[in-house]
Formats: structure tokens, sequence, C-alpha cells
């Protein structure tokens, strides 16, 4: 029986410790530790007791009131407003930086479909919506907005929105149409865009390198109407509508020669065979 007594008596004496009386127990804790005499003894003693058991981190710091804190934080939660604005602007600008990423890799992937290489005009260009701004969610309020790009070789770490769709447009969307984005290589792609991006696609030439291409040109150029006359009503494979690639051809084996190769074999298709030959 007194071992029942002694369970009993320990029981009560621990009840207040209970999940059930955590917010009664709180609240005489404040009021403690606001004003020790606010509370009665048996509270004071028990509470006194608390003080001498050190802090978690082992030192000998001592609890402050909680409310005070509570109500610092609850107050700052009602001035949060202007932070959550500023957080939502923050995240809508991240949104628009990972978007102009998206419009760079869409232009240096499918700009070439867009490009500009009917002069007759016979056909119109195909609509590609990944390459407008309205795409991803760009509106004209946008075109003046400074963005990253420092990924690009325009010689501009930063641009605005307008000046980097003109850049895209006059490199991708022009005469020339560069596909190269299949390639596996990153130092091959990057070489492209360097190549590409730097000047725009458009190519700068001296008098004497355009004196040069003329000459090839006007060569090409010679000999088919040497071929027409000489032998009317020959089948033959004119260079008709490719007197570039003669250009392009000898600008080849010149910078092969620069670059030591002793040897080119050409697998010639039979439009331009006999220009290639002479």
């Amino acid at each position: 029986m007194s071992e029942t007594k002694s369970v009993f008596a320990a029981y009560s004496a621990n009840t207040h410790l209970f999940g059930g009386n955590g917010p009664y127990v709180e609240e005489m804790y404040e009021n403690y530790l606001a004003n020790p005499g606010s509370v009665p003894d048996n509270w004071r003693e028990y509470f006194d007791a608390l003080q001498h058991v050190p802090a978690v981190d082992g030192s000998n710091a001592k609890d402050i009131p909680h409310l005070p804190v509570i109500n610092a934080f609850a107050e700052r939660a009602k001035q949060g407003g202007t932070k959550v604005v500023m957080a939502s602007a923050d995240a809508e600008m991240g949104r628009k930086r990972t978007a102009v990423q998206q419009l760079i890799a869409a232009y240096r992937n499918v700009g070439q479909r867009w490009a500009d290489l009917d002069p007759l005009k016979r056909t119109e260009r195909p609509n590609i919506p990944e390459l407008e701004p309205s795409f991803y969610g760009f509106t004209d309020a946008d075109q003046e907005t400074v963005f990253d790009t420092s990924n690009t070789f325009f010689g501009k770490d930063r641009m605005s929105l307008r000046e980097l769709l003109n850049a895209l447009r006059e490199t991708y969307c022009g005469t020339i149409g560069a596909e190269y984005m299949y390639t596996t290589d990153m130092a091959q792609k990057r070489w492209w865009q360097q190549k590409l991006e730097s000047i725009r696609s458009k190519a700068s030439f001296s008098p004497e390198k355009k004196k040069h291409i003329l000459d090839r040109l006007t060569a090409a150029e010679g000999l088919e109407r040497y071929l027409h006359t000489k032998y009317v009503g020959q089948k033959r494979f004119s260079l008709e509508g490719g007197e570039s690639f003669i250009a392009s051809m000898d600008e080849l084996i010149q910078r092969a020669g620069e670059q030591g190769v002793q040897e080119i074999v050409i697998g010639m298709a039979h439009r331009g065979r006999l220009n290639v030959l002479v």
C-alpha cells in the first residue's frame, strides 16, 4: 500500500509537466521571467532551480521573456508586405533572365529556318513562335530592359532586349543560314558562335581580298560562257547558281596550305566539276 502511495505521490508531483498543461506552465514561466514575485512561492522555487541548469551550449546564459520576442516577430510580419513584393519582383526578374537565355538558344538552334535565303521572295518565311520574345512572356515594356549577355560573342556583356534581338536576327536570320547546334562537341559549337556572332554573319574583306574573290568568280563565269559558246547543245553540268562554291573552295585550299596540308581529296558533285578541275 505504501508503495502505491509513493508512486501516486511521484505521479502527482509531475502532473504539471504533462503536455496538456504546457500553455499554463509557459505562461507562468513568462510571468516569472518578467517578475519573479508575481508567481506562487512553490513555482518561484521551481523556476529558481531551473536557472542553475546550464544552457544547451554549456554556458551560464539565462532565459529572457519570450513574449517580447514573439511580439517583435509578429510586428515584422505585419510590415512584411513590401519585402514580399520585392521578393516577387526578384523572382520575376529571375524568370526573365532565364527566358533571355532560352531566346538566345532558340536563335542558335532554329534561327536558320527563318533566314532570308530566297532573293526572289517566291515564298514567305515560316512563322516560328520560339523566335518571338512574346513566346517567353516578354512585352514591349521589356524592350529596354538590360540583361546579361556574357555567354554571347556580340561584344557586350550586357545588352537591352531590343539590342540582343537585333543582333540575333542579324546573325542567324540574315542571308546566311547557320546550322551547327546538332554537333555534340561544345568546343565546335563555341567556335561557330564566335565566328558568326562576332561579325553578325557579315564578313568584312579587305580590298585585296575582294579583288581576289572577284577574280575567281570571273574566271568561273568566263569558263561557263566559253563552254556554252564552244560546245553548243552539249550535255554538261553547269556551275550556274553555284558560283560562290568556287570562291569558298579556293579559300579552303589556301587555308589548308597555310596549315601544312599536303594533299586534298575532293569527292566532287557533277555540277561545277569542270570549273573545279581547271
